[in-house]
């Protein structure tokens, strides 16, 4: 899917919310009224927590350090995160306040999402059903005696959520985006990446034999004898899957993963699979193409599925599917889980308690339902209005951009007609997703869990043939996120991250530019990033650039890849540019459009001095402030090898490309945020 998570953009929202909030309330005569007090912003005085601040570092030594050196010394991350920051904060807060909702659903049957949480908190029933709940979906996998079969029982398993080879979903057809098409990409490594697998240096090392331990742990709390050697043979299966599959650089390319294949191609270019059986058990059986991100990747993993042994195979379907279905069963399957993916994996020491982890599951898979308590009671129409038009200036702000860019010519009108197609999504869906034939019933959790799947599985196949449902949304209002969709030209930014610190209606506009507006900016950027810009305004990836407009784009594009890899936030471990440059273009984009925005809202005046600060250093305070995070050293590591954004104190960094942020702190040169003009990066 062309999703890309997270990005960044600003616009004043205060002028809308003080005016709209003014008008609900009743006219008092002048005797009556009382003295104006203004509301306070929620961090510090102008929307900015200058305690955490480190002043005794400069800013062009580290201006992460410099915004939130005391933040970072004396803030711990709590026994139950991987990471702590200010995502964590809210992400905290939108947990307490889905977790009211739930606690009054369940008070009485009769409520999906309040039955859907009960049957996750009665733990004492989960505890004395042990793994019965699971044990008919493992005799099938035990009964498994043909090849065939176990190709037909993965595609079953497809239908409740479990991981297998291979990912199948319905989406957009990048080529025709009016249409859905079933995608394929390459999946059923039970480590995060290929590289835990293939890498040799000492910690990833001890991750793989920590995940033989836990295979092996797997299969003996299954019943099954002679564990631990028949765990080394899944992972030995499981490395000659990584070992044909792309990397993440690879398969984040549009171009290259835009393989279609007809239903008879699969025979013929991935033999030692039965396709057929396959597919009939996941339901697919209509459509005759199917593109496939990675097809190499497809005919080494079906080879790899076609030499092993059925025995292995099966070994490798039990440990997948417990693995994937613990945290329903009982307290050996939950700790035993836990203790590998989060704590070896993440280096979190402790489990969340049980009422956060029934919010999760709630929000995960049947979350419109919830997301339509939530925003009835913590997103009002004024805010959401004021969100609209904070958009609309970001939008605005980056139009003015691309006319003046000087290395885009010909295509410049086309893009200009890509962002005035731009669909901005705010706050929650106008149309809910419907449950109604879904059955949650309290007392059956782990029913509860694969129902829930095959509803999704079963929404997704019934979209082929059918219009595209340009109303739906890919998160819920609570997550506190934000994404790109380059098939449906949009920018999505859920309720629950629009507030403080990233929007304080009560902050100094400088600061709500530098935060939320960035954030919208880096969105809004995405669709004209190293990916997006291959999709028109209409969705569809095609070339609609000038070779010369490409050809100068990528000489700026890979001045972020050389950048990012010079960064070391761990001892041997640089950022993997080639990986993060669409979120580091993004974080340059949002960042640069943002500024834009705050300065036109000035409307040619003067910033005032707010506690000895400019309004260009309150800018990029604002934008450090939404980046304090503190990781656990397992968990940046994970985040090194596998994820598409920077660490946060790098992203925090993008201000180096910014001219106006050099006399805003009197950066110097041989100071190591001081870049020399030449080698700034500016691209939007």
């Amino acid at each position: 899917m062309k999703n890309f998570l997270i990005a960044l953009a600003a616009s004043s929202m205060i002028t809308p919310v003080a005016a709209m909030a003014a008008k609900d309330k009743p006219a008092m005569a002048a005797k009556d009224k009382p003295a104006v007090t203004a509301a306070k912003p929620t961090y510090g005085s102008f929307g900015f927590d200058t305690a955490g601040m480190d002043k005794s570092i400069r800013p062009g030594a580290d201006f992460y350090g410099y915004a939130n050196g005391q933040w970072a010394k004396s803030t711990p991350i709590p026994g139950d995160r991987s990471n702590f920051g200010m995502f964590t904060v809210l992400d905290d807060l939108s947990m307490q306040r889905s977790h009211e909702i739930l606690e009054k659903a369940a008070a009485a049957s009769g409520s999906r999402i309040g039955d859907f949480y009960a049957s996750f908190m009665d733990e004492k029933a989960a505890d004395a059903a042990g793994i019965a709940p699971l044990t008919p979906t493992l005799d099938a996998i035990r009964a498994l005696d043909s090849k065939p079969a176990v190709a037909a029982k993965m595609g079953e398993l497809l239908r409740i959520g479990l991981v297998t080879p291979f990912r199948i979903y319905v989406d957009q057809d990048d080529k025709d985006p009016d249409s859905y098409i079933v995608q394929m990409r390459q999946r059923g490594l039970g480590m995060p990446d290929r590289d835990y697998y293939l890498k040799t240096d000492a910690e990833i090392a001890k991750a793989r034999a920590a995940y033989q331990d836990y295979l092996t742990k797997l299969l003996t709390m299954a019943g099954e004898s002679n564990a631990a050697a028949r765990a080394a043979k899944i992972l030995a299966f499981e490395t000659e899957l990584a070992t044909v599959q792309w990397t993440r650089v690879d398969s984040r390319d549009s171009t290259k993963t835009y393989n279609k294949w007809q239903r008879s191609d699969f025979a013929k270019n991935a033999p030692g699979f039965a396709w057929d059986a396959y597919f009939a058990a996941a339901g697919i059986d209509r459509p005759d193409a199917i593109l496939v991100a990675q097809p190499t990747a497809f005919t080494g993993m079906a080879k790899a599925i076609g030499a092993a042994p059925i025995e292995v195979l099966r070994d490798y379907l039990l440990v997948a599917t417990i693995n994937a279905q613990a945290p329903y069963l009982s307290k050996p399957f939950v700790d035993a889980e836990f203790a590998f993916n989060q704590t070896i994996l993440s280096g979190t020491p402790e489990n969340q308690q049980r009422w956060k982890r029934g919010v999760t599951l709630v929000k995960d898979l049947i979350g419109e339902d919830l997301g339509q308590e939530y925003v009835k009671l913590y997103f009002t129409p004024e805010t959401k209005a004021a969100a609209d038009e904070l958009v609309r200036n970001v939008i605005a702000a980056m139009g003015k951009r691309i006319d003046g860019l000087t290395w885009m010519a010909p295509a410049k009108v086309k893009a200009r007609a890509k962002l005035a197609a731009f669909t901005p999504k705010i706050g929650y869906p106008t149309k809910w997703r419907d449950y109604s034939t879904l059955a949650i019933k309290r007392g059956d959790l782990l029913g509860n869990v694969m129902r829930a799947q095959g509803f999704e599985w079963q929404r997704g196949l019934d979209k082929l043939g059918k219009p595209i449902d340009r109303t739906e949304w890919q998160m819920t209002p609570m997550e506190i996120n934000a994404y790109a969709n380059f098939g449906l030209n949009e920018i999505v930014f859920p309720a629950a991250i629009l507030q403080p610190p990233f929007f304080d209606p009560h902050a100094d506009p400088a600061v709500n530019y530098g935060g939320i507006g960035a954030v919208i900016g880096h969105e809004i950027s995405h669709h004209f990033d190293d990916q997006g810009a291959k999709y028109d305004m209409h969705g569809k990836l095609s070339d609609w650039w000038t070779a010369e407009d490409v050809a100068r784009f990528g000489a700026l594009t890979n001045q972020v890849v050389k950048q990012y890899d010079r960064y070391e936030p761990l001892p041997g471990m640089h950022i993997q540019g080639a990986l993060t440059q669409g979120e580091n273009i993004a974080d340059l984009a949002g960042l640069t459009v943002a500024y834009e925005a705050y300065q036109m809202s000035l409307k040619g005046k003067a910033a005032p001095v707010i506690d000895g600060y400019s309004g260009d250093q309150r800018f990029y305070l604002g934008w450090a402030q939404v980046w304090r995070r503190n990781y656990r050293e397992a968990n940046l590591r994970q985040r090194l090898l596998t994820d598409p954004h920077s660490p946060s104190i790098q992203r925090s960094w993008v201000v180096r490309n910014l001219d106006p942020f050099y006399p805003a702190y009197d950066v110097k040169p041989g100071e190591a945020m001081y870049l020399a003009p030449a080698d700034r990066i500016r691209i939007w």
